[in-house]
């Protein structure tokens, strides 16, 4: 089983349009935002998971340098 990576720079690209509806909303559609928010959240705890991969990553690669 193959799973995909998330990929950071999307994920802030999303969040920037989700806060982007939020600022254009004059009259705001709270079962829309609440949707929004749903899926802001999903993208947050996501996105701190991979940052936390990717720390790891670096963490080995350092590793792996300072061996030799």
């Amino acid at each position: 089983m193959t799973t995909k990576k998330i990929n950071l720079n999307e994920n802030l690209k999303k969040l920037s349009q989700i806060a982007s509806w939020f600022e254009s909303q004059s009259d705001l559609d709270v079962e829309k935002g609440l949707q929004y928010v749903k899926a802001g959240a999903e993208l947050i705890k996501s996105s701190r998971e991979r940052l936390s991969e990717i720390e790891n990553e670096f963490k080995e690669i350092k590793k792996e340098i300072s061996k030799d």
